[in-house]
């Protein structure tokens, strides 16, 4: 089976060298050799194991009968959108780690692939190399999902630790993570929450069987969390991560990207650095956990090179998995339950009995030397907790205060 790569950057080269170097383990799985025969970039790569084999021109893979699978590292819509769709017509299988083609085209191009008894697989596009993907439409196909937690980006759980253990700030903490390489230039996608976005709705797809709209789920990211927040959070005994977060009922879904204080009893507080951890609940197994490398070269590429290989094992028929042209409802993030931790200005003891009286009974937290307390609510929805915060905070914005300088969504 001849295999041709689009898109020579991390990832891209990472499936070329385990290609090479892991071609016996492959021969073994896939039953048959497995070769590189293209790699499609916009440079040339003289010094590369790899140079007799690179080429400019994308209608050389497409007009190929001798390729039959297709790997797509390119990242972004265009042109990986085009040349995907083009591969799939022209009668090859299509594996990607591309989460944003997933997320915009994925039905799609699954659609594609079911009409032609091709395979479009994407195991890499969420949680690099963790199994999360194929585990869901095998080892879980008899469960009835009903909720997927994860730390799904592993630049932002980076800055989150680093603020966590170090007292860094936001700023520093990105800094350092775009100078190992973490974090783009441009870190938008990553710290704006974009990135878990699209991995939560691809994974809420891939449990419910329904399309999912990425653009529907609330997300915030986490470039207003600071050091204080982390202050307050080690008096908890808690963390703040970055969660994507899907509680599928039915036809219908809850579903969020949102920074959340989690405790040490979460499975998910201890997942640090840039890795990853997806919880999955079914309705028969309960609880389990996937926890690994959510990104780096040779991890993603792991996964990549495992979707070859199953495009390999089923090269002549489609593998029942993704989900429909039928649209997931995903409901408005107002009917989302949590606690919530709030920071306000000025000193508890005059605030505490407006506190009780908008919010109920409330857990109360102070900093030595800081003018302002925190506290936190019991479980509401998040409706109610905006028109009790509204309330709470209408006479200091009268009396040109502060009043509420944050509010984080806990899980404690």
């Amino acid at each position: 089976m001849n295999v041709a790569i689009m898109g020579y950057g991390t990832i891209g080269s990472g499936v070329a060298e385990i290609l090479e170097k892991n071609q016996e383990q492959i021969i073994r799985s896939a039953g048959q050799d497995v070769a590189l025969k293209y790699v499609l970039d916009l440079r040339d790569f003289p010094d590369s194991p790899v140079a007799d084999k690179v080429i400019h021109d994308f209608k050389i893979i497409e007009e190929d009968a001798d390729v039959q699978v297709v790997v797509e590292t390119m990242g972004g819509l265009n042109p990986s959108y085009p040349f995907v769709k083009a591969c799939l017509l022209a009668g090859k299988h299509v594996v990607t780690s591309n989460k944003a083609l997933v997320a915009a085209h994925g039905t799609e191009l699954l659609e594609i692939a079911r009409k032609k008894q091709l395979n479009f697989l994407f195991e890499a596009s969420v949680g690099g190399g963790i199994p999360i993907i194929r585990p869901l439409y095998r080892c879980l196909a008899g469960e009835e999902i009903r909720e997927i937690t994860g730390i799904l980006n592993g630049t932002t759980n980076y800055i989150l630790t680093k603020m966590d253990k170090e007292g860094a700030s936001f700023e520093n903490a990105l800094k350092e993570a775009q100078a190992l390489g973490y974090a783009e230039q441009n870190p938008e996608a990553d710290v704006e929450g974009h990135d878990t976005c699209r991995k939560i709705a691809i994974l809420t797809a891939m449990a419910a069987g329904r399309e999912v709209d990425y653009q529907e789920i609330h997300t915030e990211g986490i470039t207003r969390i600071t050091d204080m927040d982390f202050r307050y959070a080690d008096k908890l005994g808690a963390s703040v991560k970055l969660f994507g977060t899907s509680r599928i009922d039915g036809g219908k879904a809850q579903a969020c990207v949102v920074p959340v204080m989690t405790g040490k009893a979460h499975p998910l507080y201890a997942v640090s650095d840039v890795y990853n951890g997806i919880l999955v609940k079914g309705n028969m197994l309960g609880t389990s956990m996937f926890y690994g490398s959510g990104a780096g070269k040779l991890p993603t590429a792991s996964a990549v090179v495992a979707d070859i290989i199953e495009a390999v094992q089923n090269q002549d028929h489609n593998v029942p998995m993704g989900w429909t042209g039928e649209k997931l409802s995903i409901g408005s993030m107002d009917e989302m339950e949590y606690r919530y931790f709030v920071r306000v200005s000025g000193h508890q003891a005059e605030s505490e009995a407006q506190v009780t009286q908008r919010f109920g009974s409330a857990e109360f937290l102070s900093l030595d030397g800081a003018d302002e307390f925190a506290f936190l609510t019991g479980k509401m929805k998040e409706a109610d907790f905006k028109e009790k915060a509204i309330a709470f905070d209408a006479p200091f914005q009268t009396a040109h205060k502060k009043g509420i300088l944050q509010m984080i969504r806990a899980e404690l």
